[in-house]
């Protein structure tokens, strides 16, 4: 459903029982950091689209003479992109353009807190955007503890081992997986256990 900016003002006024419960200046404030008064597509909420909506025009025929109504629809597309507060991809909607400005921007954390809240026309880059947000003044607040460098050593040798832990635990299940048993290992090893005495042996009768 489109909205405007208006009718959000609407919406927020009704469901705290009207102007008579705002301070002064409070409305004004909340006009300004609202998206701008333009019509946002259905779809475009479910994403992040920069601006980029359909465009209504003319297409003109070849000679001029002839004018049919079309419209443009934004170049859309689904992507993983990485998020350092969040540890992990998100996958979102995106336009081409958003894609640009977010690379320029160097990441999605760096997009969403550069570009205020009036120019996020879209509800999933409020939401997105407050969240980020807060968890970077929740690490902000944090304090910063520094450890030893002989406690660093050790937790890099912990993290080591926990990696080669999990490392033969995906091997163990991938030789489960495909039909892998002890049993298989035992044999070959007994099999190469006897090439090699009898090897020893042919050396030793020689």
């Amino acid at each position: 459903m489109a909205f405007r900016s208006k009718e959000m003002v609407k919406k927020i006024m009704k469901k705290i029982g009207g102007e008579k419960n705002l301070n002064p200046g409070v409305k004004e404030s909340l006009k300004k950091s609202l998206p701008e008064s333009k019509v946002v597509m259905s779809r475009a909420h479910r994403g992040i689209y920069a601006g980029r909506h359909i465009q209504f025009g003319n297409q003109v025929s070849e000679k001029g003479g002839n004018k049919t109504r079309r419209n443009w629809k934004p170049n859309v597309q689904e992507k993983r992109l990485f998020s350092y507060i969040l540890d992990r991809h998100i996958r979102v909607k995106v336009t081409t353009h958003a894609l640009r400005c977010i690379d320029k921007a160097g990441g999605i954390d760096e997009y969403l807190l550069k570009t205020p809240y009036k120019k996020m026309d879209t509800e999933m880059g409020l939401l997105w955007k407050s969240k980020i947000e807060k968890m970077y003044q929740e690490l902000g607040n944090m304090e910063v503890v520094f450890f030893p460098q002989e406690e660093e050593n050790k937790l890099a040798e912990e993290f080591k081992d926990m990696r080669i832990e999990q490392r033969v635990a995906r091997r163990d299940a991938r030789r489960i997986a495909y039909g892998w048993s002890p049993k298989v290992a035992q044999i070959k090893e007994a099999s190469e256990d006897g090439e090699a005495n009898h090897h020893e042996e042919l050396v030793a009768n020689s």
